[in-house]
């Protein structure tokens, strides 16, 4: 996309500026090949807000197997040195594991459920793939902050996402309480982007997948957008799944408590959205960061258990 036709540009001005969204929220297209994955009331709380629960989507079994296959990817993958796992800064503990549907076998069928895949096609109104997937633990005692941002800035800056035609999907594997750093949400933000200031250095997802320092938003606008909508935390019971648009500003405070609040993240994006070249001459982030080369719609296919 070539910067003078670039309606969301940012990291390149002097000046932290609010946009105006030009894509729909919840497209208006209907995915005949399934039932209706939402009814028109969670599809009006979605296009409000910007995100929306399901509580209790996946059984107590299901939560059971998906955390024991999480836990067992953490013992497998702790100081193996693979890109694909990030650590907490300080501790060391595992904070992230990326590209989860391609190194596990289970995850990838997961992917695939029509309880999750059909509510991304039938919100982005096309057949979807995955753009990113991964797994955060958020560790008791150690587990950090994820600061204010907004995805899609990172993904149209860094990675060429041409449009706001994409959603995240986090799968809850354990208790999210108010009290062990929750996903949180600001209502209504999605509606708005924010031009970030500031450069992006070079190799920038080596540091910001610990702490975002590049496209981080303007206090002020923050401050701007949460007396707009306030500020929701999305706390539920493990098995519950929340749906948030990719330009939703979200963020988390640090873990402190016994307790671990890890999630599976699932991010869908329209295969009529695919990445083209970043921003500003940056070179592409890495494929288990950033789908490229594995962009064919998903079939459904229910979840089973082994």
């Amino acid at each position: 996309m070539l910067l003078s036709q670039d309606a969301y540009k940012s990291r390149a001005q002097s000046t932290a500026a609010i946009l105006k969204r030009n894509e729909p929220v919840v497209y208006d297209e209907v995915m005949t090949s399934s039932a209706p994955a939402l009814n028109a009331a969670q599809r009006d709380v979605y296009r409000e807000n910007g995100f929306l629960m399901l509580p209790d989507l996946f059984s107590a079994d299901e939560v059971t197997g998906l955390y024991d296959e999480m836990q067992q990817m953490r013992g497998d993958f702790t100081a193996t040195g693979r890109a694909e796992v990030i650590a907490e800064p300080g501790s060391g503990e595992v904070r992230s594991i990326f590209d989860v549907h391609k190194l596990n076998a289970l995850f990838a069928n997961l992917v695939r459920d029509p309880r999750v895949l059909n509510v991304a096609r039938e919100i982005l109104g096309s057949e979807v793939y995955i753009h990113q997937s991964r797994i955060n633990y958020k560790p008791g005692f150690t587990g950090k902050e994820f600061y204010w941002h907004s995805d899609f800035e990172t993904w149209h800056t860094e990675d060429g996402m041409p449009a706001m035609r994409a959603l995240s999907c986090s799968i809850l594997l354990t208790d999210n309480s108010d009290l062990n750093g929750p996903l949180m949400l600001i209502p209504g933000s999605h509606r708005h982007f924010i031009s970030c200031l500031g450069e992006t250095p070079e190799d920038n997802y080596k540091k910001s997948l610990k702490k975002q320092e590049a496209g981080v938003p303007d206090d002020f606008l923050l401050r701007y957008l949460s007396d707009l909508g306030g500020i929701t935390s999305c706390t539920g019971k493990a098995g519950s799944v929340v749906f948030f648009d990719c330009n939703t500003m979200h963020g988390s405070n640090g873990n402190i408590t016994p307790y671990p609040r890890s999630n599976l993240f699932f991010v869908y994006n329209s295969v009529e959205n695919q990445l083209q070249a970043p921003t500003d001459g940056l070179a592409p982030r890495p494929g288990y960061i950033a789908v490229r080369d594995d962009v064919d719609a998903l079939e459904p296919e229910p979840f089973v258990l082994p």
